[in-house]
């Protein structure tokens, strides 16, 4: 289903770097910096907290299932939201709060209250740390979510017919993608959506073959349909997606019929804003072991993400410790994307 629109994304091969670890190299690729001792890096989402903050009452940076890396420096006024992921026939919640009736509201309202009455009791305290005031602002946000019905609308499932959803396929990663249109089209200025265990495990280090025949065409069709969703409704042009993983799989097959970590070569996936479409960018050798010409970097990755959003790479931003650090240290963006 991708291959049949190949016309709206640009595949980037020959992706390299050397960090076989799965969470250094997450960090690595959502921040496009290298872990450091003394810096925390943020991830895309919370830069785009920072620089474009969503209209009142809707969250900046949702994450539906877990946040990836975090806001490092930034501080964690700009982490993401986390949300639930989606289950096909089920009544969508977040947090655990469902949005069936207006029941819930009144419960959460409740809570709300006794949360005011508690910040009361801190007042007077000049010195809250960052994880107090962080605490605060979630406790805000998702009350926000709740009550208002802009977010509650954008959050609700149930309002897409049965062939929309349908569209995205039966399976929580599908249902993301979609709830993922559904608050790009509400103003939620950015979304991330997590493809792992249980339901899709891709690190295939036994029975890679028969694993992959079940776990790509759910990709292939998710990833398709919000294409179009939003193709069809006029923001593809406007929205940046980036479809990756971590690093690449050994271009040889273990005795366990497997494939196992491999950084030195990768791909990813981008779309919309001003990628242009319909390309192949880079490559690798014969055995998909070494990019073969160019190599680039998750740095040259991060680098044309935040170009295509307007955020220069080059951008300085003051740290947790007291000096400017350039938002993607290395990286350039890479010119035949645009």
């Amino acid at each position: 289903m991708l291959a049949q629109r190949a016309d709206k994304f640009a595949i980037i091969r020959g992706i390299t770097h050397s960090v076989a670890d799965h969470g250094l190299a997450k960090k690595y690729l959502l921040t496009g910096n290298k872990a450091s001792q003394t810096v925390s890096y943020p991830e895309y989402g919370s830069v785009v907290s920072h620089e474009y903050p969503s209209a009142a009452n809707l969250p900046t940076y949702v994450s539906i299932d877990e946040a990836f890396v975090g806001p490092g420096y930034l501080g964690s006024q700009y982490s993401p939201l986390t949300a639930n992921k989606p289950r096909h026939g089920f009544p969508y919640a977040v947090r655990g709060v469902s949005l069936k009736d207006g029941l819930s509201v009144a419960k959460y309202t409740a809570q709300k209250k006794l949360l005011d009455d508690l910040d009361i009791a801190f007042r007077g305290f000049e010195d809250l740390d960052d994880q107090v005031r962080g605490m605060d602002r979630f406790s805000k946000q998702a009350y926000d979510i709740i009550s208002s019905p802009q977010t509650r609308t954008a959050f609700d499932l149930s309002r897409e017919k049965a062939s929309a959803s349908d569209r995205f396929g039966k399976h929580e990663f599908g249902q993301s993608l979609l709830l993922a249109a559904r608050l790009i089209e509400a103003g939620v200025h950015f979304v991330t959506v997590r493809l792992r265990p249980a339901e899709f495990d891709f690190d295939t280090h036994s029975d890679n073959f028969p694993r992959l025949r079940s776990l790509l065409p759910p990709f292939d069709r998710g990833l398709s349909a919000l294409l179009d969703r939003l193709d069809e409704r006029g923001l593809l042009a406007s929205t940046a997606i980036l479809a990756s993983g971590e690093f690449g799989r050994t271009p040889n097959i273990n005795s366990q019929g497997g494939r196992d970590h491999w950084a030195r070569a990768m791909c990813a996936l981008m779309a919309g804003g001003d990628v242009r479409g319909g390309q192949v960018i880079g490559e690798t050798d014969a055995t998909a072991a070494e990019p073969s010409s160019v190599a680039y970097t998750p740095d040259d990755l991060a680098a044309s993400f935040f170009k295509n959003i307007g955020i220069s790479p080059d951008k300085e931003f003051q740290t947790n410790v007291g000096r400017p650090i350039t938002l993607v240290r290395e990286g350039t963006s890479i010119r035949r994307l645009f």
